[in-house]
């Protein structure tokens, strides 16, 4: 009996440190985004059933590898379906010629710079903050350098799910 406990103890906390531990957070071109989007309209878009924002701009789709833990909970928390569903959707589309498949990233970093480079494009990262803005200009030795180019606004937009 205090094996069994054991063990169950151990599949417990096993499974705390597997799970994700945050929800993943979407996230899109300034552009074309709205502040917040229902979860019928993710489902579209990462669906490739919707294919262009309000204003008609392509929508472009990018997602992490089906195997990596971001992109399961993702499927699963935002979504509200499974990452095997999300992949038939999109073989479907593919394999009958009537769609386009989301462009695969390798790392939240890239998803990131490819999303603020790319308009209309959404993706989704496991929690997101703003970079650092660099520090005002300072005098060296006496001297006052020129003052640095702040960035007017931040390159991604946190889309929230009503």
């Amino acid at each position: 009996m205090i094996a069994f406990r054991r063990h169950r103890l151990l599949a417990v906390l096993l499974l705390c440190c597997v799970l994700p531990a945050a929800a993943a957070e979407v996230v899109a071109h300034p552009g074309h985004a709205d502040a917040s989007l229902t979860r019928s309209t993710l489902r579209g878009m990462f669906g490739m059933r919707l294919r262009a924002w309000p204003d008609g701009t392509p929508v472009r789709v990018f997602v992490l590898d089906d195997t990596e833990a971001l992109h399961q909970a993702f499927c699963e928390s935002v979504l509200q379906m499974f990452p095997y569903q999300l992949r038939q959707n999109w073989d479907r589309l593919l394999y009958s010629g009537t769609g386009q498949v989301p462009t695969v990233v390798h790392s939240e970093e890239e998803m990131l710079r490819r999303v603020a480079s790319t308009p209309g494009a959404i993706g989704y990262v496991g929690t997101y903050s703003a970079p650092p803005r660099p520090a005002p200009a300072k005098t060296v030795a006496g001297k006052a350098r020129p003052p640095e180019i702040l960035p007017a606004a931040d390159p991604i937009k946190v889309i929230h799910v009503r």
